[in-house]
């Protein structure tokens, strides 16, 4: 294996958009602006992305984007008088960035119309996404690990940016059921290099098993989720102390846990899939003494706190941010367990084709619709939250891997939807956002339930 990354994917798209990306930045020595969403998958893409230009001795300027709209962008652009690097977003707008004046980088790992094939585009605008070279971008690849791909392009230094890989890739799910393609490259080359080290475990945090059980959301137990009572007792039942330290449970208090834990799921009829991810692999980062998927917690909670920036600076080193992701990460869990709550109890409202839901948690919506799809309502159907803001409803859309299976297209759903109703939206096949004006929700849930029974009927009648 080089030590570059090269020889990683034979598709020859592969280094020579890498390659041509990189060429700009090089030739470009100077403040760049960096452009990221602010979930934790683009958190920590700029993570990774602030570390390399710092590494340069070019150290640029950061701005998250909240919510993906061709307005922002263009005002982004107009008011930027220097390069441009584009992360997590901007496949959808690919027409706007020849107009500008100075080099434009885009990375992106989401469909766009016309993939694999993207338009031509001047000499100054470098567009690299894993869908042009034959990685799956909603499975294989994600924006982090495409950012710290690209780092290494830069200069091979940069494997150290493997912790941002790993917490953005554990945000964007791409970690359940087992990293897979590219990305299971690149942890293996990790692993390799000593940057991470691995195994098996619960996947439970928290200081005692008690806690760790009760303020638990992935998984989401029903009954024990949110209940510390019903926690203790459960926990009783089966020997263990509830104070007793997570981490320091025998072999034989996890297979007890493991197996109780694993038919309550099953009761409640969750999928094979998220069984399974209740013992998963762990990833340690030695550098930072934390495991990935907490890492991936605090930066999901810092972005979801209107924080993002102390997401970035975390990576940074900057100590105040790792209280802050801390203490976002406490607020983020009881918010989205608050949530998961109310659905249990309350439940959602159905349609043909689609379930759905309103959340007053805008910041939350898309992780509460993402859990209870796993872990709580129908498996057969897709769920949508609605989020009402400023006039518009911000919707995020999720399925599973198994109805994308079965034909399910969220982001070819919703992008369709929301343009009948003057909105815009897209994403992936498995998760997919829009925003819409707050007067067309019926129309657009009438839309979106019509194309999905096509897309799950269609599939089902060929079968």
């Amino acid at each position: 294996m080089p030590s570059g990354a090269d020889g990683f994917v034979a598709n020859p798209a592969y280094g020579r958009e890498f390659n041509r990306a990189r060429e700009l930045v090089l030739a470009h020595p100077r403040r760049w602006r960096i452009v990221y969403h602010y979930d934790g998958d683009g958190i920590a893409s700029a993570s990774t992305l602030v570390r390399m230009f710092e590494r340069l001795g070019d150290p640029p300027y950061a701005t998250p984007l909240q919510g993906v709209r061709r307005e922002t962008m263009q005002t982004l652009l107009a008011g930027t008088h220097g390069p441009v690097l584009v992360v997590d977003t901007g496949a959808s707008w690919l027409d706007l960035y020849p107009a500008h004046p100075h080099p434009v980088v885009i990375l992106d790992h989401h469909q766009y119309e016309g993939a694999p094939h993207p338009p031509e585009l001047p000499d100054h605008v470098a567009f690299v996404n894993p869908v042009d070279w034959g990685v799956d971008g909603m499975r294989e690849m994600c924006a982090a690990t495409l950012s710290w791909l690209f780092s290494v392009f830069v200069d091979p230094l940069n494997w150290d940016n493997a912790p941002w890989g790993l917490s953005g890739a554990i945000a964007d799910r791409q970690h359940v059921g087992g990293f897979s393609g590219l990305n299971a490259s690149l942890v293996d080359e990790a692993v390799r290099r000593s940057l991470v080290t691995r195994r098996v475990g619960l996947a439970l945090f928290g200081p005692t098993l008690g806690d760790a059980l009760s303020r638990s959301i992935d998984p989401f137990v029903k009954g024990l989720s949110g209940r510390p009572e019903a926690v203790r007792a459960f926990l009783e039942r089966l020997g263990l102390d509830p104070k007793h330290e997570t981490a320091a449970l025998d072999a034989d208090g996890e297979r007890t846990l493991h197996q109780a834990l694993l038919q309550k799921l099953v009761q409640q009829g969750v999928r094979a899939e998220f069984c399974e991810s209740l013992k998963r692999e762990r990833y340690y980062l030695p550098s930072l003494g934390v495991d990935a998927e907490e890492l991936s917690n605090w930066q999901n909670a810092l972005g979801r706190a209107s924080t993002p920036d102390l997401g970035v600076t975390l990576a940074l080193g900057d100590p105040r941010a790792w209280t802050a992701g801390r203490e976002a990460e406490s607020t983020w869990r009881s918010t989205i367990l608050a949530g998961l709550r109310r659905l249990e109890d309350g439940g959602v409202n159905s349609l043909s084709a689609l379930q759905w839901f309103e959340s007053a948690d805008t910041t939350y919506a898309g992780t509460q619709a993402g859990l209870a799809m796993n872990y709580l309502v129908d498996p057969n159907r897709p769920l949508l939250v609605f989020s009402h803001s400023d006039a518009v409803f911000k919707v995020s859309g999720r399925g599973t891997n198994w109805l994308v299976g079965r034909g399910l297209d969220l982001a070819v759903a919703l992008r369709v939807a929301a343009a009948a109703v003057g909105g815009e939206g897209g994403g992936h096949k498995v998760a997919s956002g829009a925003t819409i004006p707050d007067t067309t929700r019926e129309a657009f849930l009438h839309e979106t339930n019509r194309i999905v029974a096509e897309q799950l009927h269609t599939s089902e009648a060929a079968r």
